[in-house]
């Protein structure tokens, strides 16, 4: 039975340590979010930190509400891009522990 636990304790620290270094990854990548084919793009990192915004001058212009409109989508893209990698990356960690239904880590 101790043995079984001391095994136990070891996986879940080699996930823990392989979890932190994909998390640390994850905040060195970078995404692009665009809206309005290329009109407005946004750049954020994988801790969803806004890193550089791209507004083509002529929208602001023409149609600053249609301008916000996009800046907002662009960020949305964005945020699910993120969340889509680290989906992959992280998801691959916790495969084979028969977690609970619902429940996801990191906690």
């Amino acid at each position: 039975m101790k043995a079984q636990i001391a095994q136990l304790m070891q996986q879940a620290q080699r996930m823990q340590e392989e979890m932190q270094r994909a998390q640390e990854e994850l905040a060195r990548l970078e995404v692009t979010g665009s809206a309005g084919g290329g009109l407005v793009n946004v750049v954020m990192s994988g801790r969803h930190e806004t890193r550089r915004v791209n507004i083509d001058r002529k929208l602001l212009a023409d149609d600053p509400e249609m301008a916000e409109d996009l800046i907002a989508a662009a960020i949305n893209d964005a945020i699910n891009k993120v969340a889509e990698l680290s989906q992959q990356r992280l998801g691959g960690l916790t495969q084979g522990l028969n977690l609970p239904p619902g429940m996801k880590l990191p906690f």
